[in-house]
């Protein structure tokens, strides 16, 4: 039974970490592209916020429980789709610390606009570009390694 229950935590936040990375990169670049300030700052409040409550406590749990269940499943560390996912990891939250930093600045530029009745500056859309490039290898390594845990190839 104490498989089946990590196994179960561990399915669950990958689910949620990559929901809520897929859905809050959706919401936040389209809402960009609206270009209604107000609806940037607002969106961009709750994308802060789902990485907190969400994305932060997630990332902390896939490799608590991945390496436990592992450790109960007997597989050896050096199976490559194991060190695989490992590295896709590291390559996925490397891109997210920065998209983290990103997303609060660019609120804070979207939040300042709202007050003060202007466009979004310049750099909000460089630091969107910017977010969109880290994106696109985070969300490809989270779906290769979603692949490796459910296939476990040899």
């Amino acid at each position: 039974m104490e498989y089946m229950v990590v196994k179960w935590l561990h399915i669950l936040s990958s689910t949620l970490l990559f929901g809520t990375g897929i859905g809050s990169a959706f919401y936040m670049f389209f809402v960009s592209l609206s270009r209604d300030v107000r609806a940037i700052a607002v969106v961009a409040r709750y994308v802060v916020l789902a990485d907190w409550v969400f994305t932060t406590p997630t990332i902390i749990i896939q490799p608590l429980t991945g390496f436990y269940l592992i450790h109960l499943a007997g597989y050896p560390l050096t199976s490559s789709w194991i060190l695989w996912s490992i590295v896709l990891y590291f390559v996925a939250g490397a891109c997210w610390l920065p998209v983290v930093w990103l997303q609060i600045k660019m609120h804070g530029f979207a939040r300042a606009a709202v007050q003060s009745n202007t466009v979004l500056p310049a750099i909000y859309w460089r630091y969107l570009r910017i977010w969109v490039l880290l994106g696109i290898p985070a969300f490809a390594s989270l779906v290769i390694v979603f692949y490796l845990m459910v296939a476990k190839p040899a």
